[in-house]
């Protein structure tokens, strides 16, 4: 985890959004809601909830959208409804899903749905890995872009046609979008023609979006009513859903009006980095507005390192960092947001020059 009073100190942070403290944000929520009239929803019974949620069921071309408390929630709930409809079927998942990586069985110890890993961890899926599973199967939950690979794209040709493998066969097709909006950019394309014949789609509203949690699932009018039901049943009926709400529609538009920067910046990034065989990247060229970056060291020597550079130089390079594959390597995840958006081309350019010189010499 971060350290903390190092990074208040940098004044050049390479990932992410700016953080503002909570008295900045809820000052700015405040505000927000002064100049709008904003009224608490009532479990989920209001104009500005109400509001949102078919702003974003219209952005992503779906009937209906409904806030859910967590993103973990809305995915298994979703997933649980497929397989409940199919006979109890699998559902197929990448084996970096999060499902998987992140969410300790929830799928399976809770009851929710049998899953199978489909597919090469490291890389994207190809319609090949799901038209060769000889089982039935009750649903294909598909991450775009897949975060654990680096945020890693199926071709477009590759999506087109797992969605039609998924309609022939009646398969419910899930997409976990927590980061589609970043996706658009990478693919080129708007958001509705990504999820255009997904049966439900999953989007975050604090990743990328910088609100305070929780999530939006949208799909057939049908389908989005059980799954509230489902929500309720598992505790996501808080009263007040306002403060979330609020805090993710006041910047929704700016950050969506940001996507195309974030990438442009990474692709910047990206030539950088390739300057320094010492630092290799994954993918091999951005595909969304983030990049691994493994080096050569062990996580423990790449700590060390990244506070250096922040006691030294005022610059700060990653947040967390990950054990590699291979023995003595290390890679972290860098999300490309207003940080680096801020950051002039040739601090940049220092950055990277001095991380790369620092694992060289070790």
């Amino acid at each position: 985890m971060p350290d903390t009073d190092l990074l208040a100190r940098c004044s050049t942070i390479l990932p992410g959004h700016r953080a503002r403290t909570p008295a900045e944000l809820y000052a700015a929520m405040g505000a927000w809601c002064e100049a709008n009239g904003v009224r608490h929803d009532v479990y989920g019974e209001g104009a500005l909830i109400q509001d949102f949620e078919r702003k974003v069921a219209g952005l992503l071309g779906f009937e209906a959208a409904v806030f859910c408390i967590s993103g973990t929630m809305t995915q298994v709930t979703a997933l649980r409804l497929a397989s409940m409809d199919r006979r109890r079927a699998p559902v197929a998942l990448h084996p970096t899903s999060h499902i998987f990586v992140h969410e300790r069985g929830n799928h399976q110890l809770l009851g929710h749905f049998d899953a199978l890993q489909i597919g090469d961890r490291n890389r994207p899926w190809q319609a090949a890995d799901i038209v060769n599973v000889p089982d039935r199967l009750a649903a294909v939950g598909l991450e775009i872009p897949m975060r654990e690979i680096g945020g890693q794209l199926s071709s477009w040709d590759e999506l087109q046609a797992i969605k039609a493998h998924c309609k022939a066969r009646d398969i419910h097709l899930h997409m976990d979008g927590a980061r589609l909006w970043e996706a658009a950019a990478g693919y080129g394309r708007p958001v509705n023609d990504i999820a255009a014949g997904f049966d439900s789609v999953y989007v975050s509203l604090y990743k990328g979006i910088g609100g305070l949690g929780g999530a939006m699932l949208a799909g057939s009018r049908d389908f989005v009513a059980r799954a509230a039901e489902w929500f309720r049943r598992q505790g996501g009926n808080v009263i007040h859903r306002s403060p979330y709400i609020v805090a993710a529609a006041m910047q929704f538009d700016e950050r969506l009006a940001a996507m195309p920067d974030y990438f442009r910046r990474t692709e910047f990034l990206y030539e950088v980095l390739c300057a320094y065989p010492v630092l290799q990247v994954n993918p091999a060229r951005p595909q969304a507005n983030m990049l691994h970056i493994h080096l050569p060291v062990d996580p423990e020597r790449a700590l060390a390192i990244r506070q250096e550079l922040a006691a030294e130089h005022g610059i700060w390079i990653f947040n967390r960092i990950n054990h590699g594959v291979l023995p003595g390597s290390s890679y972290f995840e860098l999300y490309v947001g207003d940080n680096l958006l801020a950051a002039g081309d040739a601090r940049v350019r220092e950055a990277v020059a001095l991380l790369a010189a620092a694992v060289s010499r070790s």
